[in-house]
């Protein structure tokens, strides 16, 4: 492994740590996290208030030493809201445009299916192309640049489900889930006096950022592997559970994600099991399950994790006969 790639996993390894003070027991949850960020990806986070959503973002954006800001998604909120406006100025007889919230490096998008469909629409181009267009100009957005939405599964009164394109682009979907018992009292002591995240310093420099994402299209992955990927998601568009199948964009997704887990599992090749972990957060929230299959009590995750399970995995690693 050269010098680049232990640059990038100690600098990982030192977020993660930081992390750690804030969220306890979520190791996994982080380290998706930061294959993301490495990947420059967006990541949706399902799961109930009080989990610990709005607190890993602004770890990871303490720790990175980001700009942080919150957009709280309501019915009556608006694109301008998010991405700015232009208010004229009586001295200068000009309109100035004022910067939205979407114009900073970690992005937290709150229930973001709260937001009605032509507000939603207004995160596409930004998570797309990193740029904003408004009254015919472009604007380019902070880099580094994430969003991290997060979704209620359980109020769906006065919400609007996201499309499927947008689903589509978000390069991850997890849940937090509930600590353990051990877990949670280890949260509940570790804020008795304060809350750790005031305390919290950035571990890395924002300029070394760029050159930590730039290593991970130098990770080995065997053509053997290549053809597993494909043929995850080739299934995925001939499953009769299935009404849509996976893009090629998260064939491209699960690919350069398993690039980037293998830095920071300290590898500079790709495994199998990278590529299996993977493969839940990656493609389960990229497909429709049909009505009748969701009646019989399918989801995009149980799908995904069948396919997983019956395709053939590649055993051999890289110098092995």
């Amino acid at each position: 492994m050269n010098e680049q790639i232990k640059a990038t996993q100690a600098a990982a390894d030192s977020i993660s740590a930081n992390i750690e003070k804030v969220i306890v027991g979520k190791h996994d949850r982080i380290k998706l996290l930061l294959t993301a960020f490495l990947c420059r990806g967006h990541v949706l986070i399902n799961d109930v208030p009080g989990l610990g959503k709005t607190m890993l973002a602004r770890a990871f954006a303490t720790s990175i030493g980001g700009q942080f800001k919150r957009i709280q998604c309501t019915p009556d909120l608006l694109p301008s809201d998010i991405m700015g406006v232009s208010i004229y100025n009586p001295e200068t007889k000009k309109f100035n445009f004022h910067k939205g919230s979407i114009f900073s490096q970690i992005v937290l998008v709150d229930e973001i299916n709260r937001a009605t469909p032509r507000t939603q629409s207004g995160f596409l181009e930004a998570m797309g192309e990193n740029q904003v267009s408004i009254e015919g100009q472009t604007f380019d957005i902070p880099d580094p640049f994430i969003i991290l939405a997060t979704q209620n599964p359980i109020e769906f009164e006065g919400t609007f489900p996201l499309p499927e394109a947008q689903m589509d682009r978000f390069f991850f979907s997890f849940d937090m889930g509930y600590p353990t018992l051990q877990d949670e009292m280890d949260i509940i002591e570790g804020q008795r006096i304060r809350h750790p995240i005031e305390d919290l310093k950035s571990v890395i420099k924002m300029d070394d950022i760029s050159g930590y994402r730039d290593h991970v299209s130098s990770i080995y992955i065997e053509d053997d592997l290549k053809n597993y990927i494909i043929s995850i998601v080739e299934k995925t568009r001939d499953d009769s559970r299935l009404a849509l199948g996976v893009s090629p964009r998260g064939s491209i997704a699960l690919f350069k994600a398993s690039q980037a887990l293998a830095i920071l599992n300290g590898r500079d090749y790709v495994i199998p099991d990278d590529i299996k972990f993977l493969t839940p957060y990656t493609l389960s929230h990229r497909v429709i399950v049909k009505a009748s299959s969701r009646i019989k009590g399918y989801t995009g995750k149980t799908i995904i994790s069948e396919i997983l399970q019956a395709e053939k995995v590649p055993l051999e690693e890289p110098g092995e006969a």
